[in-house]
């Protein structure tokens, strides 16, 4: 069947005889973001990321959420590094799960003020907002916001040194039978640009991706799922490697020649609560369209 066939489809039984999802404010989303900005550099097991832990922990108090705190020890180059991730879980009824994941820590960077707005700040902010609209949107399945740490390098990106949080957690949802439960799992990162573009991750599950570009066009916000594919390391890759339906939302092209990437020109005033807005609606219609739905088809 054609995308655009099955995209009507998805979309007319999640609608049918269901109350509208709540609406996903960027305007909010930005504000969770310079919240979490606001605590400076965050690398793993820093003062500062323990505080935005607090931030984001009390904020989800405030929602009809399970919250579990994922503790863990991890071996980096800088030796045993305490780390967290956050899984806020907003139950259904039919025992599948969806995720939506991102990163919340910054990459370390000695004697440099590198406060990640972009990088590791607006998937913080968006999963928040996220939180806020999912406690008033009807599902089926249970809908899981994870917020990661240690996606970041310690020192020099490699398979051992970066994704410390999304293999942790790939490792023990696999162990525990969770990975089976999960009909998607979609991550995003870097996705708070002004000049927002967000690629098409040649690694990630196409039938997933496909449907998230349609469900963008069908939201009159095609414009901003671009055509161009590359492969990008990111935290969708552990799931993805143990057999999750699992998508990359980033768009890798921040400033000129991705000049604002990993600086200290990654600052509050290169962001837009409309980008954050368009990622923000096109979650939840892709929620909203694969609840209760068997992702192969």
């Amino acid at each position: 069947m054609h995308g655009t066939k099955i995209l009507i489809a998805l979309l007319a039984g999640a609608i049918a005889g269901r109350a509208a999802a709540a609406e996903f404010s960027g305007t909010q989303a930005l504000e969770f973001t310079r919240a979490a900005v606001a605590f400076g550099p965050r690398p793993s097991g820093s003062p500062a990321i323990r505080k935005l832990q607090a931030y984001i922990l009390a904020q989800l108090k405030l929602h009809k959420c399970v919250v579990t705190q994922d503790d863990f020890t991890a071996q980096t180059p800088a030796g045993q590094t305490p780390m967290k991730n956050i899984i806020a879980r907003f139950p259904g009824t039919t025992g599948t799960a969806m995720v939506i994941t991102g990163h919340y820590d910054t990459k370390s960077m000695p004697g440099r003020n590198f406060v990640g707005a972009n990088d590791g700040g607006s998937s913080t902010g968006l999963l928040l907002e996220m939180a806020r609209a999912l406690q008033a949107t009807p599902h089926a399945s249970d809908v899981y916001l994870v917020w990661l740490d240690g996606e970041e390098a310690v020192a020099q990106w490699t398979e051992t040194d970066s994704l410390y949080g999304s293999r942790h957690l790939a490792a023990r949802w696999s162990e525990e039978g969770m990975l089976d439960r999960v009909k998607l799992l979609i991550n995003v990162d870097m996705i708070g640009d002004k000049d927002l573009g967000i690629v098409r991750e040649q690694e990630s599950a196409q039938n997933l991706r496909m449907l998230v570009w349609d469900i963008a066009k069908s939201l009159g916000l095609g414009r901003y799922f671009l055509d161009e594919t590359t492969a990008i390391a990111d935290d969708h890759l552990p799931f993805l490697h143990r057999g999750v339906n699992a998508l990359d939302l980033i768009d890798f092209d921040y400033g000129p020649g991705n000049a604002y990437w990993h600086t200290e020109k990654d600052t509050m005033d290169k962001l837009s609560a409309d980008s954050l807005s368009v990622v923000g609606k096109v979650l939840l219609k892709v929620l909203e369209a694969m609840d209760g739905r068997d992702p192969r088809r």
